[in-house]
């Protein structure tokens, strides 16, 4: 049976629907965005779809499930709004810029019984499928500490010229960028954080002459690896009060120690993980195309080559061949419910870890501590959200004409 979605935002991140429209007995069939020329391009790209500038018409529109590729501060009551409606609802990451937005999102799904999935395609990633599955093995013992580098060399043009240069619409961009990274480490260590700590600032970004993206431009338009070195950069957002280096510390809850450390005008874009267990080490070189796992597990004097070489497999799709797994697990996740690999609740946890590391960044550098979530919410969500038992496609009608 053909499950009928809608798309909240068709901005940059409705690249994702391109991967959706190749997915079989999947329907577009409702487009929301404010923006007029949002609205236009969906409507040359899916010419058979109800395109809106109305939420609420979009609910009405018949469809079963949305997904929410909004703006991040729009997230929380867009989500809420079509989980209240009895969508199922796949909201892209960070799930919200706020601790308690996020907690009304969990509660709300835990009450209407409507289901709730949270975009973290990482966790679907070769590579970081790779490191886990090595751990999981034993290999290199029981993880105690996991060290994040995060070279972001196109980070001036993805988060510095349109909203997400912004606190008022990200928190920051180690909440909005970093929730990746603070969910694979929560993911890989199998905890989540109890204390954070961070450091940062604005350190190149901040003293640019040119400034002003134009209006109804985004980064596909703007994009080019000729834009370096980054003081050289135009169009930076004139209001950008995000930082572009920030360095955490993280305890978890089952005493493994973290670190995560972002850079947004590096000149190569890629991630590496370090991770140290009692046996042993692994370090991955490469996150995406002929990515390799370096696994240590005998003791040398000084550097020494691997005792083994794990191949990460090359994956056909956009992010490392992760978002066809993403969209797939969430569909199959609407139509039969289920537990899933990624988790509400860790969605949560990485943005509680990184609105507080902000905090912390912002003021004295010092330790915060991340409130609980209450066991019941866990529980809930954990157990695959039992209480989602209505077939999800019985609520489907048939289309809207656009009016």
């Amino acid at each position: 049976m053909t499950t009928p979605v809608g798309i909240v935002g068709f901005g940059i991140r409705a690249l994702m629907a391109e991967e959706l429209a190749q997915t079989p007995d999947v329907e577009i069939r409702a487009i929301c965005d404010p923006s007029p020329t949002a609205r236009d391009r969906a409507r040359a790209q899916f010419p058979d779809a109800f395109v809106t500038d109305s939420l609420d018409d979009l609910i009405g529109s018949g469809i079963a499930a949305v997904f929410v590729l909004a703006p991040d501060d729009t997230h929380a009551a867009i989500t809420i709004a079509c989980l209240e409606a009895g969508l199922a609802v796949f909201c892209e990451k960070p799930m919200a810029i706020c601790i308690e937005d996020a907690d009304a999102m969990l509660e709300t799904a835990r009450r209407t019984g409507s289901r709730l999935y949270v975009g973290h395609n990482m966790r679907h990633m070769a590579f970081t499928r790779a490191m886990r599955d090595i751990i999981r093995s034993g290999r290199i013992g029981e993880v105690k500490s996991i060290w994040v580098r995060h070279f972001v060399g196109n980070g001036g043009d993805y988060y510095f010229k349109d909203w997400h240069a912004e606190r008022r619409h990200s928190t920051s961009l180690l909440l909005q960028k970093g929730a990746h990274d603070i969910d694979i480490i929560h993911w890989l260590a199998d905890g989540y954080t109890e204390r954070v700590a961070g450091m940062g600032g604005l350190t190149v970004y901040g003293d640019h002459g040119e400034r002003g993206t134009p209006d109804g431009e985004m980064m596909t338009d703007w994009i080019s690896e000729s834009n370096w070195p980054p003081s050289t950069m135009t169009g930076i957002n004139p209001r950008v009060d995000v930082e572009d280096l920030s360095l955490v510390t993280m305890q978890l809850d089952n005493g493994v120690l973290a670190t995560y450390q972002q850079c947004h005008y590096s000149p190569d874009y890629w991630r590496n993980y370090t991770v140290i267990g009692t046996r042993g080490r692994l370090e991955n070189v490469g996150d995406t195309v002929d990515a390799v796992i370096n696994v240590w597990t005998t003791r040398r004097g000084g550097y020494a080559a691997p005792d083994e070489v794990v191949r990460v497999p090359n994956e056909v799709g956009s992010h490392g061949g992760a978002d066809p797994k993403l969209i797939g697990e969430f569909l199959r996740f609407v139509r039969h419910g289920g537990t899933t690999e990624t988790s509400p609740i860790a969605a949560r946890q990485a943005i509680a870890t990184g609105v507080l590391a902000t905090d912390s960044m912002r003021s004295d550098q010092g330790g915060r501590t991340v409130p609980p979530l209450t066991a019941g919410v866990v529980e809930y969500f954990d157990l695959g959200q039992p209480g989602s038992t209505t077939p999800v496609l019985a609520r489907a009608e048939p289309a809207l004409s656009e009016g």
